[in-house]
């Protein structure tokens, strides 16, 4: 720690970067699921050769599929934030 430095400013330097770094991560964490979202998506989606479906029941289908893969992508930006403030939480408890 700097002594010119008040600890004011420093305390709000660290919440500072601890709020970039768990925005961070939940931007990644939400990429990652994305990502897994799509491939599932793709495995499970019949080829065009399958007999045809009316539109409203793909519609339908979609749908469920896609606040599927929101809900889990908002959980996972959830653990993830966590994570990150339990680890901030330990190095806290280290330095002292």
């Amino acid at each position: 720690m700097d002594d010119e430095k008040p600890v004011l400013e420093h305390v709000t330097d660290a919440m500072s970067s601890a709020a970039e770094a768990t925005k961070e991560a939940a931007k990644t964490a939400v990429k990652k699921v994305r990502k897994a979202a799509k491939r599932v998506a793709k495995k499970v989606t019949p080829k065009k050769k399958a007999a045809k479906k009316s539109k409203t029941a793909k519609k339908a289908k979609k749908a469920g599929k896609k606040s599927a893969a929101k809900k889990s992508a908002k959980k996972s930006a959830k653990k993830a934030v966590k994570k990150t403030a339990k680890k901030k939480k330990k190095a806290k408890k280290s330095k002292r």
